[in-house]
């Protein structure tokens, strides 16, 4: 340790990085060398520089910390134990172990203190970017002069991984420009992949890329010196007109006479001899494992009194803010809550059947459009595609480096970054956050849009352009295989509805949805608006699946699909019930939704006994075996599309009524 830092100031630090190397070697799985090169920034930043309170790790004026680095996660675990969370000794004794709140990744809800799920490199970096974003939205709405009720600092540890990554340059490209500078990132030099040096793969200058996107850049050549350390935290936070990333020489696995500096540390535990000869290296007790020393538990104990003093004086601010700004105070504790009332539901649009063929993701934008003033948390943006997605809020300007309180945000053709943006923003609260983009480039997001399923939050993605549909663009650009992608994804709810009436309940569904994302499949050409005079309500869309139109003759078929396929069934099915035979209608925007329903409503909308199934969507069938049976069969597109003419490309891959009364004929 540098002659700088204090005896205490290492005892807490080598404290860090032995809880560290005690639960990888006990759990016999791990990563040990990140967590022992950088015990000193984590001490720093929760010691000295951050606002928060171990006994409510959800105060809302809180710093966030995000640990991008995320296999490093005993770092955090541990600085989480020392500062009183309710992370307990044996929880860290249990890391990697069935049950236990100490995975081998941070999982944003299952322990207290984590903030995002991270571990998939870059997405932590992503989602500050969106945690960033969120507070200044939200700061520029709410602050007053006087009364600055979210005024916090975004904190981070990045690695060369994060870095590598390509959702990094995306996210510190689009963080520059909006010059957030309330987001700090401490990088982790340590030069070492799981491969070796990192110069087998990585020389860019760090340095120079960060200041080409617009962040203020600093360095620490030894992270060991807390004094260097400390006044570059200190001279990021001061700067006040961009995001500071400050790289951080560390050493890997440092102490570790054998392994520091070396690929060895990266994942696996030292093993028993090198466990030893490291806490001799460092003057640990070599006989004690999970030790901590009275001096530092007596340390870390002020931190519970100063987290409790500094949430007690925010109350007391916003007390008085409560005071001089009712209304203001009462919609912003709503909004953090995830109240929105139901005012904006008495806004939402509905469409006559006699109105001409119109887009779901026309509806779509009219539906957002119409519901915005009395949804003040929506906020949304597109992948530079707005007037494609239709998901401009119109009277709401567009988020700049001077215009936070703006409600859209350009992220330009960032996919990537804009569904982990969408994550940090969601998990950071008090928007509803929405993204669009092509049907096709969900396949760019599905990395970020797995870790929101995981992590229980939900951003609502706008998918348009959704099928062959799509037409001249060709199969580059027209989803096959990406609805039963979406589908694949454990408790995404995917919409897809069939008129611009399904469309403004499939919002509402999306609105009212809470634990996970919600992708919501849109089409680019025009659709006719189902006569809902004549065929059942469109706000059964709620329930998933529905009977659109029942059978007038004694039910033998049951006609099934969702999207722009509706229509086609629907014509279907009046042209075999002309021959007497009875045929129900399934509008099936849903199988998540529909899923979450009562057995006995499912046997309603699906009976046992009625064998004769078919399932009809622009896609490849996968999944809809469920639903059409051993004795169904599904209308689908087993191979990629091709450049042409919408209803020609319908027409010659078997997308009509015609095809569709054919193929049930032949099965009954």
């Amino acid at each position: 340790m540098s002659a700088t830092t204090n005896e205490l100031d290492r005892l807490a630090i080598n404290t860090l990085r032995f809880l560290a190397v005690d639960a990888v070697q006990k759990a016999n799985s791990g990563h040990p060398g990140m967590p022992m090169g950088c015990a000193p920034i984590a001490y720093t930043l929760y010691k000295n520089f951050m606002n928060h309170n171990p006994q409510n790790p959800k105060w809302l004026n809180r710093d966030r910390f995000i640990l991008s680095a995320g296999h490093g996660s005993m770092l955090l675990y541990g600085i989480l134990h020392l500062c009183g969370y309710d992370v307990s000794m044996d929880d860290l004794k249990n890391f990697r172990q069935w049950k236990s709140i100490t995975p081998g990744h941070p999982e944003f809800g299952l322990t207290p203190g984590i903030e995002t799920t991270t571990g998939p490199l870059g997405q932590g970096f992503a989602n500050a970017v969106g945690m960033a974003i969120a507070e200044e939205h939200l700061a520029a709405q709410f602050n007053r002069e006087e009364y600055k009720i979210l005024d916090h600092f975004t904190y981070g540890i990045c690695s060369d991984g994060d870095l590598m990554e390509g959702l990094s340059h995306e996210a510190a490209s689009i963080a520059g420009h909006l010059k957030l500078s309330k987001l700090i990132f401490l990088y982790d030099n340590n030069h070492i992949s799981i491969d070796g040096s990192t110069s087998l793969s990585f020389s860019e200058d760090i340095e120079k890329r960060f200041l080409s996107y617009g962040w203020q850049t600093l360095k620490v050549d030894d992270v060991n010196d807390l004094e260097k350390l400390n006044a570059a935290i200190t001279e990021a936070q001061n700067d006040t007109s961009k995001p500071s990333l400050i790289i951080c020489d560390t050493h890997i696995g440092y102490g570790s006479p054998n392994k520091q500096d070396t690929s060895g540390v990266h994942g696996s535990p030292l093993g028993e001899e090198e466990v030893k000869q490291t806490k001799k290296n460092l003057n640990w007790p070599v006989d004690k494992s999970f030790y901590i020393p009275d001096e530092v538990t007596k340390l870390f104990k002020t931190l519970i009194d100063e987290g409790n003093k500094k949430e007690e004086d925010w109350n007391k601010l916003f007390g008085k803010y409560k005071s001089k700004y009712p209304e203001d105070a009462k919609l912003f504790s709503n909004l953090m809550h995830g109240d929105y009332g139901e005012e904006w539901k008495k806004y939402l649009p509905s469409f006559e059947a006699d109105e001409k063929p119109i887009a779901t993701r026309s509806s779509s934008g009219k539906t957002l459009n119409a519901i915005a003033e009395t949804l003040p948390a929506l906020l949304g943006g597109s992948a530079d595609l707005h007037p494609s997605t239709n998901t401009y809020l119109n009277d709401y300007g567009s988020i700049s480096s001077n215009k936070y309180g703006a409600r859209n945000i350009h992220y330009g053709i960032r996919e990537h970054g804009m569904a982990s943006i969408l994550n940090g923003m969601a998990i950071y609260g008090g928007v509803i956050p929405f993204g669009a983009t092509f049907l096709i480039f969900s396949d760019y997001m599905r990395p970020a849009i797995r870790l929101a399923s995981l992590s229980k939050i939900r951003p609502i993605y706008v998918f348009t352009h959704d099928s062959i549909g799509l037409g001249e663009d060709g199969p580059t650009h027209q989803p096959v295989e990406h609805l039963a992608a979406l589908r694949a994804i454990p408790n995404v709810v995917v919409i897809r509805p069939a008129d611009a009436n399904e469309s403004v309940y499939a919002w509402q569904a999306a609105i009212e949805h809470k634990e996970s994302p919600v992708a919501l499949i849109l089409t680019r050409q025009k659709l006719p608006v189902i006569d809902r005079n004549k065929y059942s309500s469109a706000d059964n869309l709620l329930k998933g699946a529905y009977i659109l139109k029942e059978s007038e003759n004694d039910l033998k078929l049951i006609l099934m699909a969702s999207g722009s396929e509706v229509e086609l069934i629907l014509s279907a099915a009046e042209k075999l019930e002309t021959e007497e035979i009875g045929t129900r209608v399934v509008s099936f925007p849903s199988w998540e939704l529909f899923e979450a329903q009562s057995e006995e409503y499912k046997e309603n909308v699906l009976p046992r006994n009625i064998k004769a199934r078919v399932s009809v969507e622009a896609g490849v069938k996968q999944g809809w075996e469920k639903y059409v049976g051993d004795e169904g069969v599904s209308i689908s597109i087993e191979r990629f599309g091709s450049s042409a003419p919408y209803k020609t490309i319908f027409e010659n891959y078997g997308f009509t009524a015609e095809s569709i009364y054919n193929t049930a004929k032949e099965l009954i």
